[in-house]
């Protein structure tokens, strides 16, 4: 088992973390630690995040433990886009500014952190509001809140109780 195995705890797309252990990640640790060394190919400082599309599943259908925090990769697959559509529903922006995280370290890229809620239904008239909440982070250049060309995001499900 070599070192880089180790560190890898995804396991069939669910992190799987030794007994003792909580992935509680800050904004900025979200997007200087794990979200820009993926998007650049650097190392990571471990596998601790599985890489799924958000579009395919409903929050309550991805994997993972109810009772925490879900953290993952996924591609971009509305672009820039407000909503993000799953098969029983949509995530919507919430209303509000996207918030920049900073580092000094890696200037002049920010990350960009956007809050979408999650609504059950197809049609805008008949849907009706879940507690279901996403934080999507991405990266971008100072003075510019547009994504960089990068197609993968980082993504923290919580379900609000």
């Amino acid at each position: 088992m070599s070192a880089r195995d180790k560190l890898n705890f995804v396991k069939d797309g669910v992190s799987k973390l030794p007994p003792g252990f909580q992935f509680e990640p800050t904004d900025e640790e979200i997007v200087f630690q794990y979200l820009a060394p993926k998007i650049f190919s650097y190392p990571l400082p471990a596998l601790v995040i599985p890489e799924i599309s958000i579009g395919k599943f409903d929050p309550w259908e991805l994997p993972g433990d109810f009772d925490q925090d879900r953290y993952i990769f996924c591609n971009k697959e509305n672009g820039n886009s407000t909503i993000r559509v799953t098969s029983g529903g949509f995530w919507k922006l919430a209303t509000g500014l996207d918030k920049q995280i900073t580092c000094l370290k890696w200037m002049p890229i920010v990350g960009i952190k956007r809050t979408f809620i999650f609504y059950k239904g197809k049609n805008s008239r008949a849907n009706s509001r879940t507690d279901w909440l996403m934080h999507e982070y991405h990266i971008a250049h100072v003075g510019n809140t547009q994504s960089t060309n990068s197609q993968v995001t980082f993504t923290g499900l919580s379900l609000i109780l």
